[in-house]
């Protein structure tokens, strides 16, 4: 899932080196914590949250297959 969500977040902002996630794990649910550069956060969240709803999305999907719920934080 870490890597998933790097490489969208990779191919959104302007600087990439500074993405970095870290995976929290319990019995039923998974938290991914999504770290950007300050200048980067707008283009994650987009606009009225579209593009992180997505994201949300596209997690929720993956999730199904090992049968885990998944929330997606984005910290700084």
């Amino acid at each position: 899932m870490d890597q998933l969500i790097t490489l969208i977040a990779q191919s959104l902002v302007d600087q990439p080196n500074n993405v970095h996630t870290k995976t929290l794990n319990s019995n039923h649910t998974m938290v991914v914590e999504l770290s950007v550069a300050k200048e980067d956060i707008g283009k994650i969240i987009g606009k009225k949250g579209r593009t992180v709803n997505a994201i949300r999305t596209l997690m929720g999907a993956a999730a199904s297959k090992i049968n885990k719920n998944t929330i997606l934080e984005i910290v700084e």
